[in-house]
């Protein structure tokens, strides 16, 4: 089936996004204001920021969540990268995940956006610093299915959710930790 989503698909799904509390919900202005006022939001060569996708991918029985340590950020994340483009920011999170980890196996929860975070990149080779407005989805994968590490990432490992403060500790990491707690 064709690629039907655009920009104004993009802005429909954060319209009708319900933001868990109030720091997300500035985050929410801040992501929808971008998008509507910057026609080339999908794109790296937006040096200001660009629109990216990432997956929360647990296992079957909500009990591990699948993060990878980036090798440029030096940090515990959650799969996920740039849109190069592609306004389908669902498609785009999906294939992040097959591409860093080598998941085959993964079931979405549906088209609804599951997190939104706003965050600063830092300046990398001659790429200044900018924002990444970053549009999450939740996924499920099989935790036995083989993992396959590629060059974005030093490690990838399912860590159980009651850990994931061990590894990262940042606010919208332990955002989506408390919302998975929430889903069951």
């Amino acid at each position: 089936m064709e690629n039907k989503a655009t920009r104004e698909t993009l802005i429909d799904q954060l319209n009708a996004y319900e933001p868990y509390n109030p720091h997300e919900g500035k985050m929410l202005s801040n992501i929808l204001g971008f998008v509507i006022n910057h026609e080339n939001c999908f794109l790296r060569s937006n040096l200001k920021g660009q629109v990216t996708a990432s997956a929360w991918v647990l296992d079957y029985d909500h009990q591990h969540v699948l993060m990878l340590h980036h090798t440029k950020l030096d940090k515990w994340l959650q799969p996920g990268g740039h849109t190069d483009g592609n306004p389908d920011v669902l498609a785009v999170a999906q294939k992040e995940v097959e591409e860093e980890t080598g998941l085959t196996t993964l079931i979405s929860f549906g088209e609804e956006i599951f997190d939104i975070d706003v965050h600063d990149i830092p300046e990398f080779k001659e790429v200044p610093a900018h924002k990444h407005y970053d549009v999450r989805f939740i996924f499920e994968a099989d935790i036995d299915e083989p993992l396959v590490i590629n060059h974005e990432s030093k490690e990838l490992k399912w860590i159980p959710l009651n850990e994931v403060k061990n590894y990262n500790s940042e606010t919208s990491i332990m955002r989506m930790v408390e919302k998975t707690y929430e889903i069951g």
